[in-house]
Protein backbone atom coordinates (compact mmCIF):
# COMPACT_ATOMS: atom_id res chain seq x y z
CA UNK A 1 0.00 0.00 0.00
CA UNK A 2 1.22 3.49 -0.83
CA UNK A 3 0.15 6.84 0.55
CA UNK A 4 -0.69 9.99 -1.38
CA UNK A 5 2.18 12.35 -0.57
CA UNK A 6 0.96 14.75 -3.22
CA UNK A 7 -2.04 15.29 -5.48
CA UNK A 8 -2.21 12.51 -8.05
CA UNK A 9 -3.25 15.00 -10.72
CA UNK A 10 -1.48 18.34 -10.28
CA UNK A 11 1.30 17.22 -7.92
CA UNK A 12 0.54 19.69 -5.11
CA UNK A 13 2.45 18.55 -2.02
CA UNK A 14 -0.21 18.98 0.67
CA UNK A 15 -3.65 17.37 0.74
CA UNK A 16 -6.36 18.37 3.21
CA UNK A 17 -8.22 15.64 5.17
CA UNK A 18 -11.97 15.37 4.63
CA UNK A 19 -13.18 12.08 6.18
CA UNK A 20 -11.39 9.17 7.88
CA UNK A 21 -13.24 5.86 7.50
CA UNK A 22 -10.66 3.94 9.51
CA UNK A 23 -9.30 0.52 8.60
CA UNK A 24 -11.54 -1.09 5.98
CA UNK A 25 -11.47 -4.49 4.25
CA UNK A 26 -11.38 -4.54 0.47
CA UNK A 27 -14.98 -3.81 -0.45
CA UNK A 28 -15.32 -6.50 -3.11
CA UNK A 29 -13.32 -9.17 -1.29
CA UNK A 30 -16.27 -11.45 -0.59
CA UNK A 31 -15.10 -14.38 1.49
CA UNK A 32 -15.83 -18.05 0.98
CA UNK A 33 -17.06 -19.75 4.17
CA UNK A 34 -13.96 -21.97 4.34
CA UNK A 35 -11.75 -18.87 4.49
CA UNK A 36 -13.53 -17.41 7.49
CA UNK A 37 -10.77 -18.30 9.95
CA UNK A 38 -8.02 -16.71 7.87
CA UNK A 39 -6.66 -13.22 8.45
CA UNK A 40 -8.64 -10.62 6.53
CA UNK A 41 -6.48 -7.65 5.52
CA UNK A 42 -7.71 -4.15 6.27
CA UNK A 43 -6.31 -0.93 4.91
CA UNK A 44 -6.61 2.75 5.87
CA UNK A 45 -9.35 4.58 3.99
CA UNK A 46 -9.10 8.36 4.13
CA UNK A 47 -10.74 10.95 1.89
CA UNK A 48 -8.61 14.00 1.05
CA UNK A 49 -8.88 17.06 -1.18
CA UNK A 50 -6.20 18.97 -3.03
CA UNK A 51 -6.37 22.68 -2.07
CA UNK A 52 -4.82 23.73 -5.39
CA UNK A 53 -6.81 21.88 -8.08
CA UNK A 54 -9.64 20.66 -5.75
CA UNK A 55 -9.48 17.04 -6.82
CA UNK A 56 -11.03 14.79 -4.16
CA UNK A 57 -9.10 11.54 -3.70
CA UNK A 58 -8.33 8.81 -1.21
CA UNK A 59 -5.03 8.78 0.64
CA UNK A 60 -3.64 5.26 0.52
CA UNK A 61 -3.60 3.02 -2.55
CA UNK A 62 -4.01 -0.72 -2.67
CA UNK A 63 -2.17 -2.18 -5.71
CA UNK A 64 -4.71 -2.52 -8.55
CA UNK A 65 -3.76 -6.15 -9.11
CA UNK A 66 -5.16 -6.94 -5.65
CA UNK A 67 -8.42 -5.21 -6.51
CA UNK A 68 -9.19 -6.23 -10.07
CA UNK A 69 -7.42 -9.47 -11.01
CA UNK A 70 -10.55 -11.37 -9.96
CA UNK A 71 -13.71 -9.31 -9.71
CA UNK A 72 -17.19 -10.21 -8.55
CA UNK A 73 -19.16 -7.28 -9.93
CA UNK A 74 -20.93 -8.18 -13.18
CA UNK A 75 -22.86 -5.28 -14.71
CA UNK A 76 -25.34 -7.52 -16.52
CA UNK A 77 -27.13 -8.36 -13.27
CA UNK A 78 -28.59 -4.84 -13.20
CA UNK A 79 -31.55 -4.17 -15.48
CA UNK A 80 -30.98 -0.45 -15.03
CA UNK A 81 -27.37 -0.71 -16.21
CA UNK A 82 -28.37 -2.76 -19.26
CA UNK A 83 -31.05 -0.22 -20.20
CA UNK A 84 -28.69 2.72 -19.62
CA UNK A 85 -26.03 1.14 -21.83
CA UNK A 86 -28.45 0.25 -24.63
CA UNK A 87 -29.85 3.79 -24.85
CA UNK A 88 -26.38 5.38 -24.78
CA UNK A 89 -24.99 3.09 -27.48
CA UNK A 90 -27.87 3.78 -29.84
CA UNK A 91 -27.43 7.51 -29.30
CA UNK A 92 -23.68 7.40 -30.00
CA UNK A 93 -24.18 5.23 -33.07
CA UNK A 94 -26.59 7.74 -34.59
CA UNK A 95 -24.92 10.99 -33.50
CA UNK A 96 -21.42 9.93 -34.55
CA UNK A 97 -22.42 7.98 -37.66
CA UNK A 98 -20.70 4.82 -36.43
CA UNK A 99 -20.68 1.84 -38.75
CA UNK A 100 -18.57 -1.01 -40.07
CA UNK A 101 -15.73 1.44 -40.80
CA UNK A 102 -15.55 2.64 -37.18
CA UNK A 103 -13.92 1.34 -34.02
CA UNK A 104 -15.21 1.62 -30.47
CA UNK A 105 -12.96 0.86 -27.50
CA UNK A 106 -14.34 0.56 -23.98
CA UNK A 107 -12.02 0.71 -20.99
CA UNK A 108 -13.06 -1.52 -18.07
CA UNK A 109 -15.64 -3.22 -20.28
CA UNK A 110 -16.72 -5.64 -17.55
CA UNK A 111 -18.81 -8.55 -18.86
CA UNK A 112 -19.56 -6.94 -22.22
CA UNK A 113 -22.91 -5.53 -21.09
CA UNK A 114 -22.32 -2.33 -23.10
CA UNK A 115 -20.18 -3.36 -26.06
CA UNK A 116 -22.51 -6.17 -27.04
CA UNK A 117 -24.85 -3.45 -28.34
CA UNK A 118 -22.17 -2.43 -30.85
CA UNK A 119 -21.45 -6.06 -31.72
CA UNK A 120 -25.11 -6.55 -32.54
CA UNK A 121 -25.04 -3.42 -34.73
CA UNK A 122 -22.03 -4.69 -36.69
CA UNK A 123 -19.67 -1.99 -35.36
CA UNK A 124 -16.10 -3.18 -34.65
CA UNK A 125 -15.26 -2.85 -30.98
CA UNK A 126 -12.78 -3.92 -28.35
CA UNK A 127 -13.03 -4.19 -24.59
CA UNK A 128 -10.12 -3.57 -22.22
CA UNK A 129 -10.79 -5.38 -18.93
CA UNK A 130 -8.24 -6.18 -16.18
CA UNK A 131 -10.30 -8.89 -14.48
CA UNK A 132 -9.80 -12.16 -16.35
CA UNK A 133 -12.90 -13.85 -14.94
CA UNK A 134 -15.15 -10.97 -16.03
CA UNK A 135 -13.47 -10.68 -19.43
CA UNK A 136 -14.18 -14.36 -20.01
CA UNK A 137 -17.89 -13.67 -19.61
CA UNK A 138 -17.64 -10.90 -22.21
CA UNK A 139 -15.83 -13.10 -24.73
CA UNK A 140 -18.52 -15.74 -24.25
CA UNK A 141 -21.03 -13.14 -25.46
CA UNK A 142 -18.99 -12.43 -28.58
CA UNK A 143 -17.35 -9.23 -27.30
CA UNK A 144 -13.61 -9.06 -28.22
CA UNK A 145 -11.79 -8.35 -24.96
CA UNK A 146 -8.19 -7.95 -23.84
CA UNK A 147 -7.18 -8.64 -20.25
CA UNK A 148 -4.97 -5.73 -19.21
CA UNK A 149 -4.87 -2.39 -17.43
CA UNK A 150 -5.22 0.70 -19.60
CA UNK A 151 -2.60 3.43 -19.86
CA UNK A 152 -0.23 5.09 -22.31
CA UNK A 153 1.76 1.89 -22.91
CA UNK A 154 -1.26 -0.25 -23.76
CA UNK A 155 -2.73 2.55 -25.89
CA UNK A 156 0.51 2.77 -27.88
CA UNK A 157 0.40 -0.97 -28.52
CA UNK A 158 -3.18 -0.74 -29.77
CA UNK A 159 -2.34 2.11 -32.14
CA UNK A 160 0.66 0.20 -33.50
CA UNK A 161 -1.72 -2.68 -34.24
CA UNK A 162 -4.02 -0.36 -36.19
CA UNK A 163 -6.69 -0.23 -33.47
CA UNK A 164 -6.97 3.53 -32.89
CA UNK A 165 -10.48 4.49 -31.78
CA UNK A 166 -13.21 6.70 -33.21
CA UNK A 167 -14.96 6.45 -29.86
CA UNK A 168 -13.45 5.64 -26.46
CA UNK A 169 -15.91 4.84 -23.69
CA UNK A 170 -15.21 4.65 -19.97
CA UNK A 171 -18.19 4.08 -17.69
CA UNK A 172 -17.26 4.10 -14.01
CA UNK A 173 -13.57 3.49 -14.62
CA UNK A 174 -12.00 6.96 -14.66
CA UNK A 175 -12.35 7.32 -10.89
CA UNK A 176 -10.76 3.89 -10.42
CA UNK A 177 -7.53 4.67 -12.29
CA UNK A 178 -4.93 5.75 -9.69
CA UNK A 179 -2.27 6.78 -12.21
CA UNK A 180 -4.56 9.34 -13.68
CA UNK A 181 -2.06 11.26 -15.83
CA UNK A 182 -0.97 8.01 -17.47
CA UNK A 183 -4.64 7.11 -18.05
CA UNK A 184 -5.43 10.44 -19.73
CA UNK A 185 -2.23 10.23 -21.77
CA UNK A 186 -3.47 6.83 -22.98
CA UNK A 187 -6.78 8.36 -24.05
CA UNK A 188 -4.93 11.01 -26.06
CA UNK A 189 -2.71 8.37 -27.68
CA UNK A 190 -5.53 5.98 -28.63
CA UNK A 191 -7.98 8.55 -30.00
CA UNK A 192 -8.20 9.22 -33.74
CA UNK A 193 -7.78 12.90 -34.76
CA UNK A 194 -11.54 13.50 -35.00
CA UNK A 195 -12.57 10.92 -32.38
CA UNK A 196 -14.44 11.39 -29.11
CA UNK A 197 -13.88 10.25 -25.56
CA UNK A 198 -17.01 9.80 -23.43
CA UNK A 199 -16.52 9.15 -19.73
CA UNK A 200 -19.15 8.61 -17.05
CA UNK A 201 -18.43 8.72 -13.33
CA UNK A 202 -20.18 9.54 -10.05
CA UNK A 203 -20.32 13.31 -9.71
CA UNK A 204 -18.61 14.93 -6.72
CA UNK A 205 -21.35 17.53 -6.37
CA UNK A 206 -24.01 14.86 -5.83
CA UNK A 207 -21.54 12.90 -3.67
CA UNK A 208 -21.15 15.86 -1.32
CA UNK A 209 -24.72 17.12 -1.26
CA UNK A 210 -26.30 13.66 -0.86
CA UNK A 211 -23.83 12.33 1.74
CA UNK A 212 -22.77 9.47 -0.54
CA UNK A 213 -19.85 8.52 1.73
CA UNK A 214 -20.42 4.83 1.06
CA UNK A 215 -19.09 5.26 -2.47
CA UNK A 216 -15.67 5.69 -0.83
CA UNK A 217 -13.68 2.46 -1.09
CA UNK A 218 -10.17 1.47 -2.12
CA UNK A 219 -11.06 0.89 -5.78
CA UNK A 220 -12.66 4.32 -6.06
CA UNK A 221 -9.63 6.61 -5.94
CA UNK A 222 -11.19 9.88 -7.20
CA UNK A 223 -14.42 11.84 -6.76
CA UNK A 224 -14.60 14.17 -9.74
CA UNK A 225 -16.04 17.59 -10.34
CA UNK A 226 -15.37 19.58 -13.50
CA UNK A 227 -13.05 22.06 -11.74
CA UNK A 228 -10.00 19.73 -11.54
CA UNK A 229 -10.78 17.86 -14.77
CA UNK A 230 -10.45 20.81 -17.13
CA UNK A 231 -6.75 21.42 -16.38
CA UNK A 232 -6.02 17.69 -16.14
CA UNK A 233 -7.23 16.94 -19.67
CA UNK A 234 -5.76 20.17 -21.02
CA UNK A 235 -2.27 19.13 -19.86
CA UNK A 236 -2.54 16.13 -22.17
CA UNK A 237 -3.90 17.97 -25.21
CA UNK A 238 -7.54 16.99 -24.69
CA UNK A 239 -10.47 19.37 -24.36
CA UNK A 240 -13.81 18.86 -22.66
CA UNK A 241 -16.42 20.20 -25.08
CA UNK A 242 -19.68 19.06 -23.45
CA UNK A 243 -20.98 17.70 -20.12
CA UNK A 244 -24.28 16.21 -19.02
CA UNK A 245 -25.65 15.35 -15.58
CA UNK A 246 -27.18 11.89 -15.18
CA UNK A 247 -29.30 10.42 -12.36
CA UNK A 248 -27.64 6.99 -12.44
CA UNK A 249 -25.51 5.86 -9.46
CA UNK A 250 -26.87 8.57 -7.21
CA UNK A 251 -25.82 11.30 -9.65
CA UNK A 252 -23.19 11.05 -12.38
CA UNK A 253 -21.45 13.29 -14.88
CA UNK A 254 -21.04 12.35 -18.54
CA UNK A 255 -18.04 14.07 -20.07
CA UNK A 256 -17.36 14.48 -23.81
CA UNK A 257 -13.79 15.28 -24.87
CA UNK A 258 -11.64 15.33 -27.98
CA UNK A 259 -8.32 16.61 -29.20
CA UNK A 260 -7.87 20.27 -28.31
CA UNK A 261 -9.43 22.67 -30.81
CA UNK A 262 -11.22 20.09 -32.94
CA UNK A 263 -14.77 20.85 -31.71
CA UNK A 264 -16.44 23.99 -30.40
CA UNK A 265 -16.92 23.97 -26.64
CA UNK A 266 -20.63 23.97 -25.78
CA UNK A 267 -22.16 26.28 -23.15
CA UNK A 268 -22.78 23.27 -20.89
CA UNK A 269 -19.10 23.35 -19.84
CA UNK A 270 -19.10 26.97 -18.67
CA UNK A 271 -22.52 26.53 -17.07
CA UNK A 272 -21.39 23.50 -15.07
CA UNK A 273 -18.17 25.21 -14.03
CA UNK A 274 -20.09 28.26 -12.85
CA UNK A 275 -22.50 26.10 -10.85
CA UNK A 276 -19.66 24.25 -9.12
CA UNK A 277 -17.90 27.50 -8.30
CA UNK A 278 -21.06 29.07 -6.90
CA UNK A 279 -21.53 26.04 -4.64
CA UNK A 280 -18.05 26.46 -3.23
CA UNK A 281 -16.36 23.36 -4.66
CA UNK A 282 -13.12 25.36 -4.95
CA UNK A 283 -13.10 26.04 -1.20
CA UNK A 284 -12.81 23.98 1.99
CA UNK A 285 -16.34 24.64 3.23
CA UNK A 286 -18.40 21.92 1.46
CA UNK A 287 -15.87 19.22 2.37
CA UNK A 288 -15.94 20.17 6.05
CA UNK A 289 -19.74 20.17 6.03
CA UNK A 290 -19.77 16.75 4.32
CA UNK A 291 -17.84 15.07 7.13
CA UNK A 292 -20.16 16.52 9.77
CA UNK A 293 -23.29 15.44 7.90
CA UNK A 294 -21.96 11.89 7.43
CA UNK A 295 -21.43 11.58 11.18
CA UNK A 296 -25.03 12.67 11.78
CA UNK A 297 -26.28 10.03 9.33
CA UNK A 298 -24.22 7.33 11.03
CA UNK A 299 -25.75 8.08 14.42
CA UNK A 300 -29.27 8.13 12.98
CA UNK A 301 -29.02 4.84 11.05
CA UNK A 302 -27.33 2.90 13.87
CA UNK A 303 -29.86 4.15 16.42
CA UNK A 304 -32.80 3.12 14.23
CA UNK A 305 -31.49 -0.37 13.54
CA UNK A 306 -30.79 -0.99 17.21
CA UNK A 307 -34.24 0.30 18.17
CA UNK A 308 -35.89 -2.10 15.73
CA UNK A 309 -33.75 -4.95 17.02
CA UNK A 310 -34.75 -4.22 20.62
CA UNK A 311 -38.39 -4.39 19.51
CA UNK A 312 -37.78 -7.91 18.23
CA UNK A 313 -37.86 -7.09 14.54
CA UNK A 314 -36.05 -9.33 12.07
CA UNK A 315 -33.56 -7.40 9.97
CA UNK A 316 -31.72 -8.21 6.74
CA UNK A 317 -29.91 -6.22 4.05
CA UNK A 318 -30.11 -6.08 0.27
CA UNK A 319 -27.00 -5.72 -1.89
CA UNK A 320 -23.56 -7.21 -1.20
CA UNK A 321 -22.06 -4.18 -2.90
CA UNK A 322 -18.88 -2.19 -2.41
CA UNK A 323 -20.87 0.72 -1.01
CA UNK A 324 -22.62 -1.69 1.33
CA UNK A 325 -19.27 -2.86 2.66
CA UNK A 326 -18.18 0.69 3.40
CA UNK A 327 -21.44 1.55 5.14
CA UNK A 328 -21.58 -1.58 7.29
CA UNK A 329 -17.95 -1.41 8.37
CA UNK A 330 -17.87 2.34 9.03
CA UNK A 331 -21.19 2.32 10.87
CA UNK A 332 -20.22 -0.78 12.86
CA UNK A 333 -23.28 -2.73 11.68
CA UNK A 334 -22.96 -6.52 11.59
CA UNK A 335 -24.43 -9.76 12.86
CA UNK A 336 -25.86 -8.12 15.99
CA UNK A 337 -28.20 -6.06 13.82
CA UNK A 338 -28.56 -8.00 10.53
CA UNK A 339 -29.15 -11.71 9.93
CA UNK A 340 -27.95 -11.89 6.30
CA UNK A 341 -27.62 -10.01 3.01
CA UNK A 342 -29.39 -10.92 -0.21
CA UNK A 343 -27.99 -10.22 -3.66
CA UNK A 344 -29.13 -10.93 -7.21
CA UNK A 345 -25.66 -11.93 -8.42
CA UNK A 346 -25.08 -15.68 -8.45
CA UNK A 347 -21.34 -14.95 -8.25
CA UNK A 348 -21.81 -13.44 -4.77
CA UNK A 349 -24.32 -15.89 -3.33
CA UNK A 350 -22.81 -18.35 -0.88
CA UNK A 351 -20.03 -15.96 0.12
CA UNK A 352 -19.66 -13.65 3.12
CA UNK A 353 -19.55 -9.87 3.27
CA UNK A 354 -16.13 -8.26 3.86
CA UNK A 355 -15.36 -7.47 7.47
CA UNK A 356 -18.87 -8.13 8.78
CA UNK A 357 -19.06 -11.76 7.50
CA UNK A 358 -22.80 -11.80 6.87
CA UNK A 359 -23.97 -14.68 4.66
CA UNK A 360 -25.03 -13.67 1.14
CA UNK A 361 -28.25 -15.36 -0.01
CA UNK A 362 -30.39 -15.20 -3.17
CA UNK A 363 -32.90 -12.34 -3.30
CA UNK A 364 -35.76 -14.87 -3.30
CA UNK A 365 -35.00 -15.48 0.36
CA UNK A 366 -36.63 -12.19 1.30
CA UNK A 367 -40.02 -13.62 0.42
CA UNK A 368 -39.17 -16.98 2.01
CA UNK A 369 -37.77 -15.68 5.30
CA UNK A 370 -39.83 -12.46 5.44
CA UNK A 371 -37.62 -10.14 7.50
CA UNK A 372 -39.59 -7.21 8.89
CA UNK A 373 -37.09 -4.67 7.56
CA UNK A 374 -34.40 -4.83 4.88
CA UNK A 375 -31.60 -2.27 4.79
CA UNK A 376 -31.16 -1.30 1.13
CA UNK A 377 -27.40 -1.01 0.67
CA UNK A 378 -27.67 -0.60 -3.11
CA UNK A 379 -29.81 2.52 -2.72
CA UNK A 380 -28.62 3.80 -6.12
CA UNK A 381 -30.89 1.18 -7.74
CA UNK A 382 -33.78 1.71 -5.32
CA UNK A 383 -36.53 2.06 -7.92
CA UNK A 384 -35.49 -1.10 -9.74
CA UNK A 385 -35.15 -3.15 -6.55
CA UNK A 386 -38.39 -1.94 -4.98
CA UNK A 387 -40.24 -2.94 -8.14
CA UNK A 388 -38.56 -6.37 -8.22
CA UNK A 389 -39.47 -6.95 -4.57
CA UNK A 390 -43.14 -6.01 -4.82
CA UNK A 391 -44.22 -9.43 -3.51
CA UNK A 392 -42.05 -9.09 -0.40
CA UNK A 393 -43.41 -5.59 0.20
CA UNK A 394 -46.99 -6.76 -0.32
CA UNK A 395 -46.35 -9.41 2.31
CA UNK A 396 -45.54 -6.66 4.82
CA UNK A 397 -41.77 -6.29 4.34
CA UNK A 398 -40.32 -2.81 4.50
CA UNK A 399 -37.10 -1.34 3.12
CA UNK A 400 -34.86 1.07 4.99
CA UNK A 401 -33.08 3.37 2.54
CA UNK A 402 -30.06 4.94 4.30
CA UNK A 403 -28.75 7.52 1.79
CA UNK A 404 -29.06 10.48 1.41
CA UNK A 405 -31.26 10.40 4.49
CA UNK A 406 -32.84 7.49 6.33
CA UNK A 407 -36.37 6.67 5.17
CA UNK A 408 -38.70 3.67 5.33
CA UNK A 409 -40.68 2.46 2.32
Amino acid sequence: MTGALSCRSCGHATLQPVLDLGLQPLANNLLLPEHLGQAEPRFPLRLLVCPRCWLVQIGELVPPVKLFSEYLYFSSFSDAMLRHARIACERYRVEQGLGAHSRVVEIASNDGYLLRNFVQAGIPCLGIEPAANVAQAAVAQGVPTRVEFFGEKSATTLVEEGLAADLILGNNVFAHAPFINDFVSGLKRLLKPDGQVILEFPYALDFLENREFDTIYHEHVFYFSLIPLLPLLDRHGLEIFHVERLPIHGGSLRLFAGHRGVRPVKPSVADRLQDETSRGLASARPYEQFAHRVQELKEEVVAELRRLKREGKRLAAYGASAKGSTLLNYFGIGAEELDYVVDRSTYKQGRLTPGTHLPILPTEQLLVRKPDYTLLLTWNFADEILAQQSAYRSAGGKFLIPVPELRTV
